[in-house]
């Protein structure tokens, strides 16, 4: 767990905030303030990451609304018991109780990685809470799963004798998961960043969120959850809210075609952007770029509207 007075040399400005609801100490930040129609936006990481793979956006959104970034369980400055399973139903139960008790509402999702199934979930629950989704190199758990099979290096990679060792060392190895995942800009990279990412991850302890996520991956456990979440919840108000989707194209752990396709079976008319050059941390690799498309659906909130202004394609397929 990273100290709570950890800012990174002024790159992660943040007040912390806790919440002990789940049984542990869950780290979230709380900026800015709803604007005139109560809109809150909720960013949401993936592996191995935390809050702060978002600190680029956090001053735009601002002027969008209300802006909260929580880290999971297990990751950034929220502490790592070890008692617990790591599965991810206890990641959409903890984000769950978080918001409930935040009682947020007109919720923009921003998500990246297993952020998605987590966030995805709070909205199949809670479909009346939620405003918008935006989806960043992650998918929706309940769309149409192509018959094509894709490339997935980041599965063989799981699947090898390398995994376990890798990611329990993650306090060293962090920057060469990333880049193996799919990290391009490599220019922003200082021993400031690398701190950044690798201070949670002090111990083999401390890695066990990270450990759990991977195994989670097509395991059953995880899908008999997520398909009796389909079943207990209402999937048609949840394909009612407007979502929109941003996929990297050197994204190594999923291919941007398997992502095109998962979104377009849940929302054929949704605006779909795809980025050349940018990997599967679009928030690392394209900044400025990603940041302005997610601002710029808030601000239409318009499923059928396509970005055109600014870099990438627009994919109607």
């Amino acid at each position: 767990m990273i100290p709570e007075s950890e800012t990174f040399e002024g790159t992660w400005p943040y007040r912390p905030r806790y919440f002990d609801g789940n049984g542990f100490r869950q780290h979230y930040i709380d900026e800015g303030e709803s604007d005139e129609n109560g809109n809150v936006i909720v960013c949401l990481h993936g592996e191995p990451t935390w809050g702060y793979i978002w600190r680029n956006f956090i001053p735009r959104l601002k002027g969008q609304g209300r802006v909260i970034v929580p880290d999971h369980m297990g990751f950034g400055k929220s502490q790592t018991p070890q008692d617990r399973d790591y599965w991810v139903q206890e990641h959409c139960d903890n984000l769950e109780r978080l918001l409930l008790d935040l009682d947020v509402r007109n919720v923009t999702l921003v998500m990246q990685d297993w952020g998605g199934t987590i966030g995805s979930t709070f909205a199949l629950r809670h479909p009346d809470r939620v405003r918008a989704i935006c989806l960043c190199n992650t998918y929706v758990p309940w769309t149409r799963v192509p018959d094509k099979a894709y490339e997935r290096k980041w599965v063989d990679f799981i699947q090898s004798d390398q995994f376990e060792p890798t990611l329990s060392n993650l306090g060293a190895t962090v920057l060469s998961v990333m880049k193996r995942v799919g990290f391009e800009r490599t220019a922003c990279i200082d021993e400031n960043w690398i701190r950044a990412y690798a201070t949670a991850f002090p111990s083999v302890e401390e890695c066990r969120g990270a450990l759990q996520f991977p195994r989670s991956i097509g395991h059953a456990k995880t899908i008999s959850f997520l398909s009796e979440q389909a079943k207990r919840h209402d999937t048609e108000a949840f394909k009612n809210i407007p979502a929109m989707c941003i996929v990297g194209e050197e994204d190594r752990a999923m291919p941007q075609e398997w992502l095109k396709f998962r979104f377009k079976s849940f929302w054929p008319n949704g605006p779909l952007v795809s980025l050349p050059g940018v990997g599967h941390y679009l928030q690392e690799d394209a900044p400025e770029t990603v940041a302005a498309l997610v601002e710029q659906f808030i601000q239409t909130n318009n499923p059928e509207v396509i970005v055109t202004d600014l870099p990438g394609r627009a994919w109607n397929g």
